[in-house]
């Protein structure tokens, strides 16, 4: 029986980039919902943008822009990054949405009801010259207890030790470094230690694994202390109720955008919020790092309880990620941004390589650039990539692309491939990806033994049948493999399932033989690591400066560009042989386009300024080498050319009709 599902990530930070760090936590949750998915369960991944806070509030001073505005760019480069390492949410949302106001209001006043939310006096620091109450990383000074010099005002890098603010030696503002002096202030403070007892019994229950429930059991053992949920403005954020400036703070509204971005989606989606979310039919988990444990462990399911929302069956910890076995560094280039990752590799293969590495534990996994190398031209070029590169082409270039029936010794090696079925199925509902790969890598040696023992290149010469009954094993075998990688390597296994001629497979399709049936033409999976392009990504990432984006009109520039990447755009006159309207999309308008005798289903935002029928028969300029994109309404295999202000003024750019469709313009 299916299983609904519902998944979070921890939100990402609306200060900065994301970086391969923060891509252990989306691409461990992705591979999870993707292999949910293909299991056959409805499995919804929700995430947004955490945009409040004083950080967020300063770099926006600093780069002379209004919040809203800095939160706004970010996003859309979150999503650019997301989308390169094919990381696909249901929704990604803000925590500066309405929603998010709604629930952070409801969730607070009924704490206030309970008697979970108090008042109290609070001593903290405070710049004159900025004029506002400082956060505890915008403040530097010594250590109270080593004595070392420029450290944050909450903990000390050099030897470990926790203080308050108050205790620096010389403390000074981080922003303007004048010396802050002390001031009171009434701030509200949830009761967590109410809800002692209701926490230990849902770790008890299997809420988090044992390793977390022991560094929880310390928590307890010290006793768990009242927590303060607001701030002084100025802040962005959202306003206490009655208060005027004082505001909730941002580890308060965090964890509800989980909510915020799961009702949003609900309402676009004609589904019941209460059902998704707070309901049984559905199960909630939520996967995050190591570093944000007592919030998601301890804070975040008591105001759940107290507030009357459902908790989560399960919380997901993983570790951090060191590069060549040691912290992130910009000196030594090892801090790589995704976008810059992306630039000079291929984002499947840190999928991959991750995947290879992360198992249910909370222990750091080390991304070593020469096994990264190694790692990804022996198993997934050598072996995998290897095992279609040598059986399509001679199907298809002397066989007639058409496979036959399976021999006695292929079905043996089937069976033992779909043997292994359970055991990764159950790896991966477990988190257990290491594993999955490693089964994955052994099948795929086995795979081209098979191929070493039965010789296709000679037996090609003397007997066309027998060949064509070893490649049609090998497929076969190739088909099974795709299948328990697809979670991890979406856009690998999507070229495997067009050779073969297939539907998006699924693990319902494992025991599935393909016989008699002919396959498509070979397309090349995927390209060996190439040493100098790992050298050129981390030359780029040493001490990368932070640029402030060029900005015409309203609209950031987006990221630079070399003539090169012009180079790679296939631009090909298209004939529009269909057209119509997308229903449930105002602007889009579903496009059949004709390159050359090869058809390719394009939608495009133009429905505004084109009826449909006007369009058949037009020849247009398409983007034929475009990644295929899923929409909800369908693949979309390409893009043509258009350009204008928006809505009624969009302007397709035509052809002269002497040409021909396939051509292609330079």
């Amino acid at each position: 029986m299916s299983r609904k599902i519902v998944v979070t990530s921890a939100l990402p930070y609306a200060n900065g980039p994301i970086h391969i760090g923060h891509l252990v936590e989306y691409l461990q949750t992705d591979i999870w919902v993707r292999f949910q998915k293909a299991n056959g369960n409805k499995c919804l991944y929700f995430c947004a943008d955490d945009t409040h806070g004083t950080p967020v509030m300063i770099r926006a001073r600093a780069e002379g822009i209004e919040p809203k505005e800095l939160i706004k760019r970010v996003h859309a480069e979150h999503i650019r990054d997301f989308e390169n390492f094919h990381i696909e949410f249901d929704n990604y949302y803000s925590t500066h949405s309405e929603e998010n106001r709604q629930f952070a209001e409801l969730i607070f006043n009924r704490l206030v009801e309970k008697g979970s939310i108090v008042k109290g006096e609070i001593e903290q620091a405070y710049c004159d010259s900025c004029g506002m109450f400082l956060p505890d990383r915008f403040i530097r000074g010594a250590c109270p207890k080593c004595k070392s010099e420029d450290q944050y005002g909450d903990s000390c890098d050099s030897c470990g030790a926790t203080y308050q603010p108050t205790e620096l030696i010389k403390p000074a503002c981080a922003t303007c470094g004048k010396e802050p002096v002390r001031k009171k202030s009434i701030h509200y403070f949830f009761r967590l230690a109410d809800y002692q007892k209701k926490l230990k019994e849902l770790m008890a229950s299997g809420y988090t694994g044992k390793s977390v429930s022991s560094k929880l059991d310390e928590w307890f053992s010290a006793g768990l202390k009242d927590w303060d949920i607001s701030r002084d403005g100025p802040y962005f954020g959202f306003k206490i109720p009655g208060e005027e400036d004082k505001f909730f703070y941002v580890w308060l509204d965090a964890p509800i955008g989980y909510m915020a971005s799961c009702k949003n989606y609900c309402d676009k989606n004609g589904l019941e919020f209460e059902k998704v979310w707070n309901g049984e039919e559905y199960e909630l988990y939520h996967f995050i790092g190591k570093d944000i444990m007592y919030f998601h462990a301890l804070f975040w399911p008591a105001m759940l309880m107290g507030s009357g929302f459902k908790i989560a069956k399960r919380l997901f910890v993983h570790g951090f990620l060191t590069v060549n076995g040691e912290k992130m560094s910009k000196s030594k280039g090892t801090f790589i941004k995704a976008e810059t990752y992306a630039k000079h590799l291929d984002p499947e293969f840190l999928r991959y390589y991750y995947a290879s590495k992360l198992s249910n534990g909370v222990g750091d996994i080390d991304l070593s650039l020469d096994d990264f190398v190694a790692r990804v031209n022996s198993d997934l070029v050598g072996k995998l990539a290897n095992l279609v590169s040598r059986s399509v082409p001679m199907l298809t270039g002397k066989l007639d692309g058409m496979l036959g029936a399976t021999g006695t010794d292929g079905k043996e090696l089937l069976k033992q491939f779909v043997a292994a079925k359970e055991q990764i199925i159950n790896d991966y509902e477990n988190l257990e990806y290491a594993s999955v790969i490693r089964q994955i890598a052994a099948m795929a040696d086995i795979a081209n033994k098979y191929v070493e023992t039965n010789r296709p290149w000679d037996s090609i010469k003397t007997d066309a049948e027998k060949t064509r009954t070893t490649l049609t094993t090998v497929l076969n075998a190739v088909k099974i493999l795709a299948i328990y990688l697809k979670p991890v390597l979406p856009v690998f296994v999507g070229k495997i399932e067009k050779i073969l001629g297939v539907e998006a497979l699924t693990f319902a399709d494992v025991e599935t033989v393909l016989e008699n049936k002919k396959i498509n033409e070979y397309i090349r999976l995927a390209e060996r690591v190439d040493k100098d392009k790992v050298q050129a990504m981390l030359e780029e990432s040493k001490n990368e400066p932070e640029q402030k984006p060029q900005v015409i009109g309203d609209e950031p520039l987006e990221t630079e560009c070399t003539i090169n990447d012009f180079k790679k755009v296939d631009l090909r006159v298209a004939k529009v042989i269909k057209a119509e309207k997308v229903e449930g999309a105002d602007k889009l308008l579903h496009l059949e386009l004709d390159i050359g005798g090869i058809t390719k289903n394009v939608f495009a935002g133009i429905a505004k300024a084109y009826e449909p029928e006007v369009l058949v028969g037009k020849l247009v300029i398409c983007v034929a080498n475009l990644q295929p994109r899923k929409m909800k309404f369908g693949l979309s295999e390409g893009m043509i050319l258009a350009g204008g202000p928006g809505g009624k003024e969009i302007f397709i750019l035509g052809i002269d009709s002497g040409a021909k469709p396939g051509q292609r313009i330079h």
